[in-house]
């Protein structure tokens, strides 16, 4: 049996035709260049996540770029970050002339951690610190509830990058009551990608920022068409960060499904739980299943809830580069999320020498990403555990 990483194909099948009605109608409009498709994706994302606004960019890369363009981030600034997630959340850091600082990851859920946080903060006696962007890694939100009160601390904007997390929610408890945020919603700004594998992935590169406040929001719109305004009337230096149309209708298209993409990928994260408890495997931890911190929080009548959106399943194993050997022998679809931390890339010079963050480093040993997309089916779920079984059999 063959069984790949992701399958966009099977999306395609029940969704050809409106997408290619979607596209021609950007199409035959002739609105090439922001217009009533962009417009409306943001209002309706931001209804959605439960923000005020929403502002469509290029890609999630570029969500992250304008939010510390507009936060004045430059040469000279830190910016508190995590080691652990894609390169874009350092990148965007590094490109503005900023020093990325790096907290270590909580073991259970591979996000930040924010005791770290606070004692990079505490450490930070110039306060050279200038923002904090967690990573909602994998589709499960940070501890936003402590990160959110050492911001407040210390007055430090909060940019969450959420590009793995659209929809997925974070039990907070305020006045007595419990209530569930939206990833992106709780900071500053939040950042969403559209790149095409994420829950809601697009025909190409997009993104999205939501903000609560209308000063931001209306700094960001500038700042994504050169700062511009009116036309040819530049009131900062900006860039080309504007939402294609044509994405912006094709996600329109699948925004309507993505509940029901959520809900089976938790399925099937859940079916992959049950197998693997089955085996033995998780009580010899040879294989350690993702954990979904915040559980404890729900009752029953919450149960429902998008606590993990599942982007990623991973796992935490014993002999990871020669499990992934066995399963590409097998035909079975696998990645690393990721090989390297952030503190350790090449680009960093000096400071990935002088940076330690020894859960990010042990993270990137010993995980692997097995598929978890909507239309995977549970015999290729039982034929990838079986295959596993053999492994360490």
């Amino acid at each position: 049996m063959k069984v790949p990483l992701l399958d966009l194909q099977a999306q395609l099948s029940y969704l050809e035709d409106d997408l290619i009605a979607a596209v021609t109608r950007v199409i035959k409009s002739t609105r090439y260049i922001q217009g009533p498709e962009v417009e409306s994706l943001e209002q309706e994302i931001a209804e959605y996540s439960g923000a005020a606004y929403g502002i469509g960019v290029t890609s999630g890369t570029d969500a992250l770029l304008v939010c510390l363009m507009g936060l004045g981030i430059g040469p000279g600034d830190k910016v508190l970050t995590s080691p652990y997630s894609f390169f874009a959340t350092m990148g965007v850091i590094l490109r503005l002339g900023a020093i990325p600082v790096f907290a270590d990851i909580d073991p259970v859920s591979f996000n930040i951690d924010p005791l770290k946080i606070g004692e990079l903060l505490a450490a930070d006696k110039e306060r050279k610190i200038k923002a904090i962007i967690p990573v909602h890694l994998y589709g499960q939100c940070a501890d936003m509830a402590a990160i959110l009160k050492l911001a407040e601390q210390y007055q430090l904007p909060v940019i969450e990058d959420a590009a793995q997390a659209i929809g997925a929610e974070y039990p907070i408890v305020q006045n007595g009551i419990l209530e569930f945020k939206r990833a992106g919603s709780m900071g500053t700004a939040g950042c969403f990608s559209f790149f095409p594998s994420k829950n809601l992935g697009g025909i190409g590169d997009g993104g999205m920022v939501i903000a609560q406040e209308k000063a931001i929001a209306e700094r960001l719109v500038l700042l994504r068409n050169h700062g511009a305004h009116p036309k040819y009337y530049h009131k900062m230096v900006g860039g080309n960060f504007r939402l294609d149309p044509i994405q912006a209708a094709a996600l329109r298209v699948k925004l309507p499904y993505l509940e029901r993409w959520h809900k089976q990928r938790a399925e099937n994260a859940g079916c992959y739980n049950r197998l693997f408890t089955e085996t033995g495997l998780v009580a010899t931890q040879k294989v350690q299943l993702p954990a979904s911190v915040f559980a404890e929080d729900l009752d029953g009548g919450n149960a429902g809830r998008n606590i993990h959106i599942y982007n990623q399943y991973v796992l935490r194993v014993e002999r990871r580069n020669e499990l992934i050997r066995w399963l590409v022998q097998n035909d079975i679809g696998c990645e690393i999320y990721y090989p390297v931390p952030l503190h350790k890339q090449e680009c960093l010079g000096l400071l990935a020498t002088e940076t330690h963050c020894p859960e990010a480093e042990k993270a990137a040993e010993e995980t692997l990403a097995l598929p978890i997309y909507p239309e995977l089916s549970s015999d290729m779920q039982l034929y990838i555990v079986e295959k596993i079984v053999q492994f360490y059999r």
